[in-house]
C-alpha cells in the first residue's frame, strides 16, 4: 500500500504536519487493513494501541444508551483520524466503530504516534485541535436536539450527507443509511423518521428508492420547517 509521505489522506487530518523522515517512519510500521460493509471495528470499551486514518469509506461512530441502543454520535470521513481521543487519554474508548461502506483503514501504532506526539509540538496540537472540534461537533448537536424540529434537524442530516458525500450518477445520496441510522443520528425514533422521510417525499422535497434517497428539490427541502 502507499506510503505516508505520498498519501494525500494525510493532508485532511494532524498527520499534515509532520515532515518526511516522521512519515516514513510511520510508514514502516503501519497496517493498511480493508474492512466489509457492516464490519465492526472496534467496540465501545476496547483498549485500542494506536489510531486509525480513513483512506477511504464511511464509518459511524455510535455509543449505547441506557436502552441498550446504539446512538450514532458521528460519520467518519475520508481524511478522519479515529481512536486519538483515548490513546491521548489512556482510556479505553467509549464509542463503536462500524464500516457503513467498504472501508480502507490505515492502522498506526501507539509507539509511533506517542513519539511524535512529544517530539513534534504541532502534531500534538494538531490532535488537541481535532479533539477540541469534535467537543464542539457534539456541543452543537445537543443544542440542535434541544431547538430544532426533529423534521428539520433530518433534513440537515440529507443535507449533509449530499455535501460531504455526495450523490451517484442517478443523483441518490452516496451514503446509504438504514431508518433506524437515521433516527439515531437525529435522536428520535425509527418510527419518526420514517414518517418524516415519507411526508417529505409526499411534498416532492426527496425521492425514495429502498434505502437510497434523493434529493429532488433543494430549495424546497432548505425553506421546510
Amino acid at each position: 500500500m502507499g506510503k505516508c509521505e505520498h498519501c494525500i489522506v494525510r493532508h485532511c487530518n494532524a498527520l499534515n504536519v509532520l515532515d518526511q523522515q516522521e512519515l516514513a517512519r510511520i510508514s514502516r510500521f503501519k497496517e493498511t487493513i480493508l474492512i466489509h460493509k457492516g464490519d465492526i471495528i472496534f467496540n465501545e470499551g476496547q483498549k485500542l494501541n494506536g489510531i486509525y486514518c480513513v483512506r477511504d469509506g464511511v464509518v459511524k461512530l455510535s455509543k449505547l444508551g441506557i436502552n441498550g441502543k446504539g446512538h450514532i454520535i458521528k460519520l467518519v470521513i475520508r481524511g478522519d483520524l479515529m481512536g486519538q481521543r483515548s490513546l491521548v487519554a489512556e482510556e479505553r474508548t467509549n464509542l463503536s466503530a462500524i464500516a457503513i461502506t467498504d472501508v480502507q483503514l490505515c492502522f498506526i501504532p501507539q509507539n509511533e504516534i506517542n513519539t511524535d506526539i512529544m517530539q513534534n509540538a504541532k502534531f500534538a496540537k494538531g490532535l488537541l485541535h481535532s479533539m477540541a472540534e469534535e467537543l464542539k461537533m457534539a456541543n452543537n448537536t445537543i443544542v440542535n436536539i434541544a431547538q430544532k424540529s426533529v423534521k428539520r434537524r433530518i433534513i440537515d442530516l440529507l443535507l449533509y450527507i449530499e455535501k460531504n458525500f455526495g450523490t451517484d450518477k442517478e443523483g441518490m445520496l452516496n451514503v446509504v443509511l438504514t431508518r433506524e441510522d437515521y433516527a439515531n443520528i437525529v435522536g428520535t425514533a425509527t418510527e419518526s423518521a420514517i414518517r418524516i422521510l415519507s411526508e417529505l417525499k409526499d411534498e416532492e422535497c426527496i425521492e425514495i428508492s429502498g434505502k437510497k434517497i434523493k434529493i429532488a428539490n433543494h430549495k424546497k427541502l432548505i425553506k421546510t420547517n
